[in-house]
């Protein structure tokens, strides 16, 4: 999937030798020159990044930085500047910004910056939720909820429903349960795993219309929405 980055830069040649660059190393680029609106399209829309020019007409880049922060905003944040003095950078990274480089700058550096500034956002990034539906698991606190109705799970229940969750709209197999639930490495030819589907689907489905744990006939299981 392409990365978004949003240019906020008013000198057009500028603008468009980063974001001829940037293009060809596969991300998608939009392009504003002006603070306001830049503050209206990264509040607006969604990005992987943003290089902010300091010095923009509307309202200057520090200031957009500073609302984005205020408003809650995540996106990673390159301040551009002329002004490459220590106590400059200081103010940039002090406003919000994730880092910061001064002009002139060759675009391999800014390229890495940017790559660097998305990866470590993405490394970040902890799954906290697992849905399916109207079905909830709150990885954190442990609770699962159907429609907003809670649902008591045992813990190997819960590692079951994890399980199948993380793997929705797949069919998975008694072996692929048996070896990441119960940890076994040989069928104990049992009937463990049905009669915990069975406790499982009662859980999930009763009191609702929908069927959301389906069993593939000669295959397995699959958790999703549709049959």
């Amino acid at each position: 999937m392409s990365r978004r980055v949003l240019v906020v830069e008013d000198d057009s040649s500028t603008a468009d030798y980063i974001a001829k660059g940037l293009r060809e190393e596969g991300f998608t680029v939009e392009h504003v020159g002006d603070g306001r609106d830049a503050l209206y399209m990264a509040t607006s829309s969604d990005f992987d990044a943003i290089v902010m020019d300091r010095m923009i007409p509307g309202l200057d880049g520090l200031s957009v930085v500073k609302a984005l922060r205020a408003a809650g905003a995540p996106t990673p944040i390159l301040i551009l500047s002329a002004m490459g003095h220590l106590d400059e950078r200081v103010k940039g990274l002090r406003a919000g910004g994730d880092d910061y480089l001064t002009k002139p700058f060759g675009f391999s550096e800014l390229h890495a910056r940017l790559e660097n500034l998305i990866r470590r956002r993405t490394e970040k990034a902890v799954e906290t939720e697992l849905r399916c539906g109207d079905l909830v698991m709150d990885l954190l606190t442990r609770k699962v909820a159907r429609a907003g109705r809670p649902i008591e799970l045992l813990p190997r229940e819960f590692k079951l429903l994890e399980f199948l969750l993380r793997n929705q709209n797949r069919v998975v197999t008694r072996v692929m349960l048996l070896e990441r639930v119960w940890d076994y490495r040989f069928d104990p030819h049992t009937s463990i795993i049905d009669t915990h589907i069975s406790r499982l689907r009662k859980s999930l489905e009763t009191g609702f219309d929908k069927p959301l744990l389906h069993t593939v006939r000669g295959a397995g299981y699959r958790l999703a929405e549709e049959p």
